[in-house]
């Protein structure tokens, strides 16, 4: 039987950028950064002697306010904000594919969005709770605004769906792997349309003295938009961000039917494990994730010509993919564009995935790549084509995604420019 092909159909975003896809999108092809002083919490309030050298700047998504998309006071209060960013994002994608529920058969379609940290924010704030009030004063919504699956059920209580719901949590390739796991079910049948993606509110005070305990986040309080800098010799580590990303694919005869605009097709998915180090990556679970996505894609190397990076700005991680990419694709790989978004929107951390593979579809759609911005001395082990400083317009064929998480988990996705002679 042939493979069911899976096209994209919808999109949304809530990310530092902006609150959908266009003013996302319109400042990331801008280099505009969304990373600035943070506002969300004190970084001294635990601090026995103030540290002027704790992580001050985030990726935030500020004065955020999910009634402004015509959900009600009380659901809004039983959702922790990272579910609010999912559902925000998801309300944008589903009107974007024009999709009539009211014509759908609601077991047929799903929904696939992982988290992290799923509701840490509320974690934080019960505790305090219970800690200063006693056990009595906890919220009975506690367990379900804190549960990663959260954002799911609200989506699909939102939307009355009744296919497949499910949730991952796979470190920072959450959202890519929430997005494979969705086109996987339609390639097996069980759905006809997913909706899916990535979503994580992760700046609290908590968060972030965990990551700065691991040397992970960057230090630079003084230029928070020059903070993050992927593959430069200057980077000292990641900006924690937060948003949601959601896309909707559909099983192609089915969108056909809809005769619904494309953005681009689904070709590939593969997921792989380094089985080698709980933080500290390997450049071969990276490039074997690589090449079976596109072994499952179906496509060669030569006919990829971008590369969406994970690209974190952390002095490992970024001169491990880029080995990784030049163990596969070998003199081919400077040939290739590769880019972070992440030297704009921060580091989403299970969003990241999500929001990584909307900059890839609208890539190939719009034939422009976002810059990497704030690489102006490139560090010596990366040295391949990074698109630095300002977007590259060019006709994008076929792109590959990528998503690694601590855990050593992989997540790649392959993307391709509709083309409907191919169904003729």
């Amino acid at each position: 039987m042939a493979k069911r092909r899976i096209v994209v159909t919808g999109i949304g975003l809530v990310t530092p950028l902006g609150y959908n896809v266009k003013e996302t999108w319109q400042n990331l092809i801008q280099g505009k950064s969304g990373i600035s002083r943070l506002t969300r919490f004190d970084p001294d309030k635990y601090n026995t002697v103030p540290d002027p050298s704790f992580p001050r700047i985030a990726g935030e998504v500020k004065d955020f306010d999910l009634k402004k998309w015509g959900v009600d006071a009380k659901t809004v209060k039983r959702l922790d904000l990272f579910s609010q960013f999912a559902l925000a994002a998801a309300i944008e994608a589903v009107g974007d594919s024009q999709i009539n529920l009211k014509e759908e058969n609601p077991l047929e379609i799903g929904i696939s969005i992982g988290s992290c940290l799923g509701g840490i924010n509320t974690w934080e704030k019960q505790f305090k709770v219970l800690l200063e009030e006693g056990s009595d004063r906890i919220s009975p919504f506690f367990i379900p605004m804190l549960m990663p699956n959260s954002a799911s059920g609200a989506t699909s209580i939102y939307f009355g769906l009744k296919g497949p719901n499910i949730t991952n949590s796979t470190a920072c390739a959450t959202g890519m792997h929430a997005i494979g796991l969705a086109a996987s079910l339609i390639e097996a049948g069980q759905a006809d349309l997913m909706v899916c993606g990535g979503t994580e509110a992760p700046i609290t005070n908590l968060t972030f003295a965990g990551f700065n305990q691991l040397r992970a986040l960057s230090k630079r309080n003084n230029e928070p938009e020059k903070a993050s800098r992927p593959f430069d010799s200057d980077r000292d580590g990641f900006v924690i961000a937060e948003g949601s990303g959601i896309l909707v694919l559909e099983e192609l005869d089915h969108a056909l039917k809809r005769n619904v605009a494309i953005y681009a097709e689904l070709t590939g998915f593969a997921a792989t494990g380094d089985a080698y180090h709980i933080t500290d990556p390997s450049p071969e679970g990276p490039r074997e994730c690589m090449r079976l996505a596109l072994k499952n894609a179906g496509i060669n190397l030569e006919e990829v010509n971008y590369i969406n990076a994970h690209g974190t700005s952390t002095t490992t991680g970024d001169a491990n993919e880029t080995k990784a990419i030049k163990m596969l694709f070998k003199e081919y790989a400077l040939k290739l564009a590769v880019n972070s978004i992440k030297s704009m929107t921060g580091h989403l951390i299970g969003a990241a995935g999500a929001v990584g593979a909307i900059a890839t579809i609208l890539s190939i759609r719009e034939g422009i790549i976002p810059p990497t911005i704030n690489l102006d001395n490139p560090s010596p082990e990366c040295d391949l084509d990074y698109v630095p400083h300002r977007a590259r317009e060019t006709n994008v064929r076929v792109a590959i995604c990528n998503s690694f998480g601590f855990g050593g988990t992989n997540a790649t996705l392959v993307f391709k420019k509709y083309n409907n002679k191919e169904d003729c």
